[in-house]
């Protein structure tokens, strides 16, 4: 008996060991969660900044938008370069001391840390003193928190350059000796909060950038990873190439050492993050440890002000990408070796508003992919179903609940996209709604911010033009079925019901609004084309457009959890002036009065 119950003992705990084998295979090593506040405005007050929530919620991880680079003196590569006592100085030594604060909250809650870091950017005293040794001439940088005239333009080529980075991860780790590691970024840079700084990507564009990556990354790795034991997590954004040409990545990729330190940060779509961009296809490549970042406020589709459930199809594949070739999500990358984490965006990307009272919305996306992450062996309808279990729904409620997400995804889609035509994808973002614009501002180009001109005229050359509508006829039923569903649900807490209701509204009052302007535009240049314009059609069209925005208004009036509106105008990618008056509402207007 006794040698049978031994027998048996062991037999229980190799089933545990072995379960505990299971729970660490299926369980990704990086958890990690960012808050982006928007460049220039006041940092984000969100659930997400607080450590203990995100330790709660499972995270391993933060990656804080501190500044971190710009909280050291550079006494390392020269003492009293930035002078004692100046207001440079005292500006560096403020923002230490409150990272100082913030990391110790991370550590009393057991939080890794690794920080947002912008590379190069460094005081303007040292750009007075050395700037002409740094690079070439530049008149007018995109991405350098501006356009900023007449200066140099960094290269990791030029000594000085390498000397100052090396200079900077000193300073980093020797002030805050606690921090675990950094999340470097190059693609872009945004200096409104910080004043006394400057700089930019020490790297170029293109296959010619490949080298300076190489040298850069070598340099990095060194300092971090090899000399400190530190984390670099090094993000491919670019604006192309190197975050999504396979060719590119590898013949960087390929020259660089790999280092249990060392893990590639890249964006699960092949370009930003947007809606028919399929699944990026420089994920599960080459011989790195790789992280997958996913935006949960999603700068082109609301910034969580209406219903937009990404996580489920993050994780299984959007239903525009199931056609292509290759990995289309999450699920058939998690068997790869290099897969070695998620980083959620939780609050953040982009400009301005919507501006959100309620993460409802980010926070449902945030929760599905962050629990996915720590065991890839669940389903997204099992962890769906713990979060209405969170928020105390009843089951009939969580059901309707699930419906309400769901439908979201295809409404969001078709509402400001196409099944049967590409249409550009930057024409809404933000708090921006575009459109057709006056023919002198109509440059044809692929990335033009806020128009639809190009793909408008093919649509009416094509004879798509009520096709095209038809899909925004089937998004605004889509969203007349989500606002009724939320009327539907009554568990969970009296906020979560009004904040469900409300955001729903304005979802269907959005795309509603969308539908009409585009009957009014796609007619107009229909007519414009043809000589003959639907003048019934087109006068209807703009009556209900007027008393769209009414209600619109009337809703963000009567409703304080209702996010602010957005803006019939389209982005200009112009940083003191982010809109222009071009857009939506000028060629809905030019259209009403020239068919009166």
């Amino acid at each position: 008996m006794k040698t049978r119950f031994i027998f048996y003992i062991v037999l229980v705990l190799c089933g545990l060991g072995c379960q505990s084998q299971s729970e660490k295979t299926n369980t990704l090593p990086y958890v990690l969660d960012m808050v982006y506040n928007n460049p220039g405005e006041a940092p984000t007050v969100s659930t997400y900044t607080n450590p203990s929530f995100l330790k709660s919620r499972g995270y391993k991880g933060m990656v804080p938008q501190w500044y971190i680079n710009c909280a050291i003196t550079y006494d390392n590569f020269e003492e009293n370069i930035v002078p004692i006592g100046s207001d440079e100085r005292k500006w560096i030594e403020q923002r230490a001391a409150m990272i100082d604060k913030k990391l110790a909250a991370c550590d009393s809650a057991q939080l890794d840390v690794y920080a947002f870091t912008d590379i190069f950017v460094a005081p303007k005293s040292i750009w007075a003193k050395y700037g002409e040794s740094m690079g070439q001439q530049e008149t007018n940088l995109h991405g350098y928190g501006g356009d900023v005239k007449n200066v140099r333009k960094p290269n990791v080529q030029y000594p000085i350059i390498s000397q100052l980075i090396r200079a900077q991860i000193d300073g980093i780790f020797k002030r805050f000796p606690t921090l675990d590691g950094l999340m470097i970024r190059f693609g872009e840079t945004y200096l409104h909060d910080t004043p006394f700084h400057m700089g930019g990507k020490p790297v170029r564009q293109g296959k010619e950038g490949i080298a300076d990556h190489v040298k850069l990354l070598n340099i990095l790795r060194d300092e971090i990873c090899v000399k400190r034991n530190k984390k670099l997590f090094y993000r491919t954004w670019d604006f192309g190439w190197f975050h999504t040409e396979p060719e590119v990545y590898l013949a960087i990729t390929n020259q660089i050492e790999p280092h249990k330190n060392l893990i590639f940060s890249i964006k699960h779509t092949k370009g930003d993050f947007l809606r028919t961009f399929p699944f990026n296809p420089t994920l599960g490549i080459g011989k790195h440890a790789q992280i997958v970042e996913a935006q949960c406020q999603r700068e082109y589709e609301g910034k969580g002000a209406h219903p937009n459930y990404v996580a489920e199809s993050i994780i299984n594949g959007f239903e525009e990408n199931q056609a292509q070739e290759g990995m289309k999500s999450l699920s058939d990358l998690k068997a790869n070796p290099n897969f070695k984490g998620v980083w959620t965006w939780s609050r953040g990307g982009g400009w301005k508003g919507p501006y959100i009272t309620n993460e409802l919305w980010c926070d449902l996306n945030a929760y599905v992919l962050s629990q996915w992450a720590q065991d890839t062996s669940l389903t997204e309808p099992a962890i769906f179903k713990q979060y209405t279990q969170e928020l105390g729904l009843s089951d009939a409620d969580a059901n309707t609940f699930r419906q309400i997400a769901l439908l979201s995804t295809r409404g969001v889609f078709l509402g400001r996209s196409s099944e049967l035509t590409p249409i550009n994808p930057w024409w809404i973002r933000d708090q921006y709604m575009g459109g057709l614009t006056a023919p002198e501002f109509n440059d044809h180009t692929d990335e033009a911010w806020g128009k639809t001109n190009k793909e408008f005229e093919r649509i009416v050359a094509n004879n798509m033009v009520e096709a095209i509508l038809d899909e925004k006829a089937e998004a605004v039923r889509i969203w007349k079925e989500i606002e009724k569903l939320a009327g539907q649900v009554k568990s969970g807490n009296e906020k979560f019901q009004d904040y469900l209701q409300v955001s729903c509204s304005y979802g269907r009052i959005k795309y509603e609004i969308i539908q009409q302007a585009w009957i009014v535009m796609l007619k107009g240049l229909e007519g414009d084309k043809t000589g003959n314009y639907d003048r019934v059609r087109i006068e209807n069209a703009y009556l209900q457009y007027k008393e769209l925005w009414k209600e619109f208004e009337a809703l963000n009036k009567n409703n304080q959890q209702c996010a602010t509106l957005y803006l019939p105008y389209g982005f200009n990618n112009h940083y003191e002036a982010l809109h222009s008056d071009e857009g939506m509402e000028k060629a809905v207007s030019k259209y009403f009065e020239m068919i009166r």
